[in-house]
């Protein structure tokens, strides 16, 4: 449907919960979902970053997760509901960072997740790795926690032309 802005951090939507969604398959879950994906598109195509984005990204305060990774996903009402007791610390970067702020921060090595579909099935997944870490961030965003929240040490704070010179072979985006 649109582009919408994206909020950007120092705005108090960012550090607010969320509201669960009631209807996972009505009009306006299904008009946020486009939406959602259509704000992703745009960062990628200017940016080359993203691969996910939360609600509360784009305004609006309700537990949706939309990501594009291989495909198209759409996570209603996510929770982490275990973790594991080790971690790694792997880069991040946000859209309500503008894309232009890195930090490493400590993420669990894997999460178990559970979530509805727009269609209204249940799932329960458990995610490590790359997959991990990006619904560690995206349902941090639904909780009100944002990267710099985990961030390992201010120094691995860096702008994104120093994080492609130094560290983007280490990450993600790598491809």
């Amino acid at each position: 449907m649109a582009v919408r802005p994206t909020v950007q951090l120092g705005d108090p939507l960012l550090r607010t919960p969320c509201a669960e969604i009631r209807d996972p398959g009505g009009a306006e879950t299904a008009e946020l979902v486009t939406d959602l994906a259509d704000t992703l598109a745009d960062w990628v195509r200017r940016t080359g970053y993203g691969r996910g984005i939360a609600a509360p990204q784009i305004g609006a305060p309700v537990r949706l997760v939309y990501l594009h990774l291989d495909r198209p996903w759409v996570l209603v009402n996510p929770a982490i509901v275990a973790r594991s007791e080790s971690t790694w610390e792997p880069w991040d970067a946000c859209l309500s960072f503008s894309v232009e702020i890195f930090c490493k921060v400590r993420r669990s090595t894997w999460v178990d997740v559970t979530y509805t579909s727009p269609g209204g099935e249940r799932h329960d997944l458990r995610a490590d790795g790359e997959l991990g870490e990006l619904l560690q961030h995206e349902i941090d965003h639904l909780d009100g926690v944002v990267a710099v929240d985990r961030m390992t040490s201010v120094e691995t704070l860096c702008m994104r032309s120093e994080f492609e010179r130094r560290h983007r072979a280490e990450s993600p985006y790598r491809r």
